[in-house]
């Protein structure tokens, strides 16, 4: 379990170690590291999804450990309230950015290994705090430093903590 504090309210999430060991494993050692603590959602797209893990409220991009293997053949799919790995589009390039799905976006899931086909790795579900997610979904965005769809008013992640494992 997971309890990230948000400048709008707190979301707790469940991991799926058995599912996405190795995308779990990825999370929590950002977890444990601080390095989401103070990081913003930086792209909001209303019915579609809310992505963080990457930048600091003046749009500067924090440095990362190395990409994980795709682990987006787990069967989960990307439904509502779900975390999944956000990419380049080379299948492997996952570090440390997530969304959280606001709508059942089955276009993500994988369907083969082929470029095309991969998908994006779910490993985790929003199970308090939905509505945090949903209030985040909603705010107003534009351009910000060359970056499209950023909160006007910067969604800080304010700390981010195992609950239980």
């Amino acid at each position: 379990m997971i309890k990230m504090t948000t400048s709008v309210g707190v979301i707790e999430i469940e991991l799926y170690p058995d599912a996405a060991p190795q995308t779990v494993k990825n999370f929590i050692g950002y977890v444990e590291s601080g390095h989401f603590d103070g990081l913003i959602f930086h792209r909001v797209i209303p019915g579609f999804m809310i992505q963080g893990g990457g930048f600091t409220p003046d749009m500067k991009q924090r440095s990362t450990q190395p990409p994980i293997v795709n682990e987006a053949d787990n069967g989960l799919k990307n439904t509502v309230g779900t975390l999944s790995m956000a990419r380049t589009s080379a299948p492997d390039s996952a570090t440390s950015q997530f969304f959280i799905n606001l709508a059942d976006n089955a276009f993500l899931d994988f369907t083969a290994k082929t470029q095309q086909g991969w998908g994006y790795a779910v490993f985790a579900k929003v199970i308090n705090g939905l509505d945090v997610v949903k209030q985040i979904g909603g705010v107003a965005t534009g351009n910000v430093r060359g970056h499209g769809d950023v909160p006007l008013v910067a969604i800080v992640i304010e700390t981010v903590e195992v609950i239980s494992e």
